[in-house]
């Protein structure tokens, strides 16, 4: 058996690398834009555990594309909570003789993929609130029920997930809300 020198010192490409040379967008976005979000979708799956993930191309309030490739999915815990809903759930565990929020059910998050080094301005995150929903749409084969997902009262207000990702790969996440949010109680 002979092995080729240069086959040996050759590295593998990662996980990553090939999906994200074997993945192909059929979509009008730039295929750095569509690669982004499936790093980042990839980091929820396996680093965060989120489920029922998708990427989306175009908007579900009037069928035009987004500004940019945005993720959905389900983490594995409630990421905010309102203060009022909070407040409310705190009164309900009391009433019980319990303490702490008690169950909590997750609910799907937009996620907003961006590099560090992209500016952001208000007018951009306009762009992308008006074309998202306050929360994503189902997904079909997913066990949830959309009803429920929508009947959340206390979330009245778009919000997404922003997702910036370093050129060393690192990933951080924050919150942003469209217009002013209550601040939670302490």
């Amino acid at each position: 058996m002979t092995t080729d020198a240069n086959s040996l010192n050759e590295a593998q490409p990662s996980a990553l690398q090939t999906l994200l040379t074997t993945s192909s967008s059929q979509s009008s976005h730039p295929q750095h834009l569509t690669n982004l979000a499936i790093q980042i979708a990839h980091n929820l799956e396996h680093q965060h555990l989120w489920t029922g993930l998708r990427i989306h191309h175009v908007s579900p309030i009037d069928s035009t594309p987004l500004p940019r490739p945005m993720v959905s999915g389900l983490p594995p815990q409630r990421l905010y909570i309102h203060p009022d809903e909070q407040i409310a759930l705190l009164q309900t565990q009391k009433a019980k003789g319990k303490t702490g929020l008690g169950e909590v059910k997750t609910e799907r998050e937009w996620v907003l993929p961006s590099h560090l080094r992209e500016k952001w301005t208000l007018r951009r995150f306009a762009e992308v609130f008006e074309k998202v929903g306050i929360m994503p749409p189902a997904n079909e084969d997913d066990d949830e029920d959309e009803e429920e997902q929508q009947d959340n009262k206390w979330r009245d207000k778009k919000r997404v997930v922003l997702a910036t990702v370093d050129d060393d790969s690192t990933i951080v996440y924050y919150i942003v809300h469209d217009g002013i949010i209550k601040p939670r109680q302490n």
